[in-house]
């Protein structure tokens, strides 16, 4: 009952040592006031009875001494508390939208893009246990590989087995951003996020990224897109007769277009261009994020000495009626 009770004035506590202090007073006070007669022999008076009131007389006192402690503790203001809080597993939810294209395996990041972007992105599921996660990849076409979902293992086992080559080669950013806005636009969340992360430039598929940035922009989803890859050329394997060689490739990636449609939806855009480069960029994306829907508590207070002053005029009332009737003395 007093678990999540305290007091606006806990000081006026102090007042209930008066309630010993008074008891004390009261006996001491009872014995000098008991009448006294002297007589040669008390065998008369052995075998008279007690009546009731004898035993209640001192009913009275205690009822004011009750009275007394509940009105102190009342002037205390005991307070109890409720508390209303948002929390992050609600909060948000994140769709990764991963380019799988050919490009994806230049070796600028180690051991390349594409496995570096995995385990970084891997590192950030981990960070974020409360929260939902989705994953869409994308090259010449879209897929949805983990729809939104609070089972991270799945999420990471997706992760790991991502590759190149599970559908037709091409940069297709807008339906890549298009299927994982599709995969937000009913979410419930306080805050909706795509990462949206590419290596080239939109040279496939049927949704243009500007719309699909309205669209985002529409149903309230941050976009924060990241360009990965050097700048000028990088290192590329490429099939030979004589075997797998590596060529310098010219790195082509649309840095307009990934700031604008993060610019339009309220994100941001990054360029990564090492393995610690990327692995800042998520750490900047999880931190802007956690900030954005960080836990408020609410706190509501509840008055509750009102039962306490009920209580008291109670007994007050009822030491009142008591001396007036049954214990009624000829002084009153």
């Amino acid at each position: 009952m007093f678990e999540n009770i305290e007091f606006a004035n806990p000081k006026l506590l102090w007042l209930l040592l008066m309630v010993p202090a008074l008891i004390v007073w009261y006996i001491l006070r009872h014995k000098k006031q008991e009448a006294s007669l002297s007589f040669s022999d008390l065998k008369g008076f052995v075998k008279l009875p007690k009546t009731w009131k004898a035993y209640l007389r001192h009913l009275l006192f205690a009822l004011k001494m009750a009275a007394l402690a509940l009105l102190i503790v009342a002037l205390a203001r005991p307070q109890s508390s409720s508390t209303n809080s948002t929390s992050n597993i609600e909060g948000i939810d994140i769709v990764m939208a991963m380019d799988v294209s050919g490009s994806m395996l230049a070796r600028d990041l180690k051991p390349d893009r594409l496995t570096a972007a995995k385990n970084v992105a891997s590192d950030f599921v981990k960070g974020r246990p409360g929260d939902r996660m989705g994953l869409v990849i994308f090259s010449g076409e879209t897929f949805t590989q983990v729809p939104l979902t609070t089972d991270h293992g799945v999420m990471l086992n997706m992760l790991a087995e991502m590759k190149n080559g599970l559908i037709d080669d091409g940069t297709a950013i807008g339906d890549g951003l298009a299927t994982a806005i599709s995969r937000l636009k009913d979410s419930e969340a306080i805050s909706k996020v795509v990462i949206l992360l590419t290596d080239g430039m939109n040279n496939a598929g049927s949704v243009d990224p500007y719309t699909a940035a309205e669209i985002a922009k529409l149903y309230g989803i941050r976009v924060y897109t990241i360009g990965v890859g050097s700048y000028g050329t990088a290192p590329y394997p490429v099939q030979t007769p004589f075997g797998t060689q590596i060529q310098q490739m010219k790195v082509e990636i649309d840095e307009k277009l990934l700031a604008s449609v993060a610019s339009m939806t309220g994100g941001k855009y990054f360029r990564a261009t090492s393995n610690q480069k990327l692995d800042e960029i998520y750490e900047e994306i999880d931190k802007l994020e956690r900030s954005k829907i960080e836990v408020t508590e609410f706190r509501r207070l509840h008055e509750e000495f009102y039962p306490l002053v009920a209580w008291a005029l109670a007994l007050l009332l009822l030491e009142f009626l008591l001396r007036k009737t049954i214990f009624r003395t000829l002084t009153d």
